[in-house]
């Protein structure tokens, strides 16, 4: 089986098929709207075929389907049908959580991707639990106000540190966790990984869209 996945994110919709090496993408942004990404996607993977499409999207999904309209992108998500558009099957899942699917080798891991916004699941003996972590209350406002790109341009690099290290601590001690993956695009500029942690990589959110639909052995 060949599969397409897309990672959609804040700034940009990456994609990889089954079989190729580079990564293609378009600019994401406020008022891109399901049926313009549809359409964006088609137009570059013309010369790709693919049997089924695994799509990482920035919000809730609950059995396969968009249930919240996306903080950093345009409306019309939630009642957007994907396997018509595509016209094959398409596996949705958070886009926190394909990438933390891509990222999991053992136990109990904890996600936590640093990007436009703070996109955090947990995978538990190979099975993904999406989190909405970034909004639950941190100091004055959420985790997601401290650590995604609004508090990393407020607060700056040190300072967001400081809370990256101290909201780390805060969730091993909530989820004990035996593995933390700190992924997204900011996390290649973390100078300092907070203890227990590893950095991940954009790249596992595509081996996480390719386990959806061969998850054995995890």
């Amino acid at each position: 089986m060949k599969v397409l996945v897309l990672d959609i994110g804040g700034n940009n919709v990456k994609m990889l098929v089954t079989g190729a090496e580079k990564v293609r993408k378009f600019p994401s942004g406020s008022e891109l709207i399901p049926e313009d990404m549809v359409e964006e996607v088609k137009q570059l993977t013309k010369d790709w075929e693919y049997d089924a499409v695994s799509i990482g999207y920035p919000g809730v999904v609950k059995h396969n389907r968009v249930v919240v309209e996306p903080h950093n992108l345009g409306p019309g998500w939630t009642d957007f049908d994907f396997e018509e558009a595509f016209g094959c099957p398409v596996k949705l899942i958070n886009d926190a959580a394909m990438q933390a699917l891509g990222s999991y080798k053992a136990g109990v891991m904890l996600f936590l991707g640093l990007g436009t916004g703070l996109g955090a699941a947990m995978v538990i003996d190979g099975v993904v639990l999406p989190t909405e972590i970034a909004h639950m209350p941190y100091r004055k406002g959420t985790f997601e106000d401290y650590l995604g790109e609004r508090g990393l341009k407020k607060l700056g690099q040190k300072k967001w540190e400081k809370h990256l290290h101290a909201c780390v601590e805060i969730l091993r001690h909530g989820f004990h966790p035996d593995d933390i993956v700190l992924g997204g695009g900011n996390s290649k500029i973390v100078s300092s990984l907070p203890e227990g942690c590893r950095l991940g990589s954009n790249k596992f959110a595509f081996e996480g869209g390719f386990r959806l639909w061969n998850q054995q052995g995890l």
